[in-house]
């Protein structure tokens, strides 16, 4: 193997971790987002008096 061949093969490898960390970094801070958003929403309809309990 040519030294072109090994280095392309190795950023492919780079390549396909950085694709999927960037994959779990983006769906645990949209996770993260909605948790945020939801939590506030709750807060806001307690506030107005809208209680479960």
């Amino acid at each position: 193997m040519e030294r072109s061949e090994v280095s392309q093969t190795r950023n492919q490898t780079e390549s396909w971790y950085k694709r999927v960390f960037w994959l779990i970094a983006i769906w645990l801070a949209s996770v993260a987002t909605l948790g945020i958003v939801a939590s506030g929403i709750r807060g806001l309809m307690h506030m107005a008096g809208m209680t479960s309990h």
